[in-house]
């Protein structure tokens, strides 16, 4: 009650204020007295533009607390995201009840929060062994890719939970059905497949270790599209798609055409395949992978017997000269140039046992090649002349079907360990620790020529008498050649020269060596 003013009808100083609008009324006679619940109203040079309303008020005298709105506006922020991520509707359920858990129903506002149901999307696709990459749902949640995943990280470690291991071959599944969508389904189950066991060569190769998935995956689809004849399919166009850069993707594709390569050096054949045509043998290849992914390699010293594969197919899909090699198939005969990689003295290399692992000598081969030669010419012969009737381009996605067979368990998802068991032709090391190894190498050759200049100076007696008199008779070319020495040679130079160990050199942490040898020498020998 107010008694400071009196009403404005009766005089009255018992005044109180009406729940429904807020002025006030006289308790005698029951006047509203007038200016007591002033709104604002703002003008411009057109009029009045409407009335000021406080926040968390919906129409006229409704209120809502703090907590309602946060809640409310959270709601807002869950619905679009999950709308943003295309998730069905039992999806965004989970998601919601894990946020409603973690949060203890309070929710929240501020940057934290949409990491906070990015996460928990990315954990919710991530139980049910479905691809979502991080990098996916970090452009979505406008955030950068290592909050997010610190945050994954604090969710799963809340909630408790183990998270299945990444499958790189569910992120082609999708990728694949997204990309390759206008493909009639037929073809598309053979395209996956192809690349389904492309993409799990490339795991037991180390390829896809330490690195990001789409570019490995825009490699595979890239050769994929060509083994079928796709012409429109560019890797620029499947970076773009995938939203990743056009350069990592052409080095991912640039590594497999080489394992690929390295896997066709044992074939007869195998001398004249390179990166160039790598991509036109890439059928044979694959098929000689396939075939001896099938082999089971423990009972090779319990079992003489063949392998149960044709290897006529593999022959006769290699005598298709006009589609690949481009020989005039009107020759019927076996010329040398083709003759000599099937004959009986034609060498394989030195470390490799395929002839033997197949059970069959090169004579047999060298037999099978030439009973089959003028059969495999005419049926090619019959092929390209129909297929020119039907106006079809010669060696088009038929053949691509003919010499797949996707019988293998590489065509199926496996976990890492049968993948690592299979063979497929090439026994690789990660490319990394193959660099570091060449890293190493060469600078233990920079050591060796470094401690030979230094001992040229500093224990010239050491030199025998003819290495002296040619070190003076040639002293202009010697001076020549000391000038070929780069910064990194003058580097190792120093620090040999300050006592530093070869192994701690080795491994180049030239600044670090050096503040700590050569700034302050004190310091290491505390050490």
């Amino acid at each position: 009650m107010d008694k400071s003013s009196g009403c404005s009808k009766c005089g009255g100083k018992s005044l109180s204020t009406d729940d429904v609008t807020g002025n006030m009324y006289c308790n005698s006679c029951g006047q509203l007295q007038e200016f007591d619940n002033y709104q604002q109203t703002f003008y411009n040079i057109d009029g009045p533009t409407g009335t000021y309303i406080r926040t968390g008020t919906s129409g006229t005298g409704t209120f809502y607390n703090y907590k309602e709105t946060k809640i409310y506006k959270a709601k807002l922020i869950i619905e679009d995201l999950l709308s943003f991520l295309d998730f069905s509707q039992t999806r965004k359920d989970q998601v919601r009840i894990m946020v409603h858990t973690i949060t203890e129903g309070e929710y929240g506002q501020g940057d934290w929060f949409p990491v906070l149901v990015g996460a928990c999307a990315y954990v919710v696709m991530k139980n049910e062994n479905t691809s979502l990459l991080l990098s996916e749902v970090a452009d979505k949640v406008n955030c950068e890719l290592y909050e997010l995943g610190r945050m994954v990280h604090r969710v799963v470690d809340f909630l408790d939970m183990n998270l299945p291991e990444f499958n790189i071959v569910s992120v082609f599944e999708r990728r694949c059905r997204s990309y390759f969508h206008n493909v009639p389904e037929e073809k598309f189950g053979i395209m996956l497949k192809q690349g389904i066991f492309l993409v799990q060569c490339m795991v037991k190769w180390y390829l896809t270790t330490g690195r990001r998935p789409l570019q490995v995956v825009a490699a595979v689809l890239l050769l994929v599209a060509q083994l079928n004849d796709m012409d429109g399919v560019r890797i620029e166009s499947i970076a773009s798609e995938l939203n990743v850069p056009v350069s990592t993707c052409r080095l991912r594709y640039k590594e497999l055409l080489d394992s690929l390569v390295k896997v066709a050096k044992p074939l007869p054949w195998g001398k004249d395949v390179t990166v160039k045509n790598i991509v036109k043998n890439a059928p044979f290849v694959i098929q000689y992978m396939e075939m001896k992914s099938m082999v089971k390699t423990g009972n090779k010293s319990k079992s003489t017997a063949p392998i149960e594969f044709d290897l006529s197919n593999l022959v006769e899909e290699s005598l298709m000269r006009e589609e690949y090699y481009g020989i005039d198939n009107e020759k019927d005969e076996l010329t040398s140039k083709d003759a000599c990689y099937f004959e009986p003295k034609h060498s394989l290399p030195s470390d490799v046992d395929e002839l033997e692992n197949l059970k069959i000598s090169p004579d047999c081969l060298f037999k099978i090649y030439s009973e089959m030669w003028n059969e495999v010419s005419t049926k090619a012969c019959q092929r390209s002349h129909a297929r020119k009737k039907r106006g079809e381009f010669v060696g088009g996605v038929s053949d691509c079907i003919d010499w797949w067979k996707g019988e293998s368990e590489l065509s199926k998802k496996l976990v890492i360990k049968k993948i690592l068991e299979k063979d497929v032709g090439l026994i690789a090391e990660p490319p990394a620790f193959t660099a570091g190894c060449l890293i190493y190498e060469r600078r233990r050759e920079k050591i060796r020529a470094a401690k030979q200049r230094i001992d040229k100076i500093m224990c010239p007696w050491k030199l025998g008498e003819g290495e002296c008199k040619t070190s003076v008779g040639k002293r202009k070319r010697s001076t020549k050649k000391a000038t070929d020495s780069d910064w990194e040679d003058m580097i190792i130079e120093t620090l040999l020269l300050h006592m530093v160990k070869e192994e701690e050199i080795e491994k180049g942490y030239y600044n670090t060596l050096i503040d700590l040898y050569v700034f302050n020498p004190v310091s290491a020998d505390c050490i």
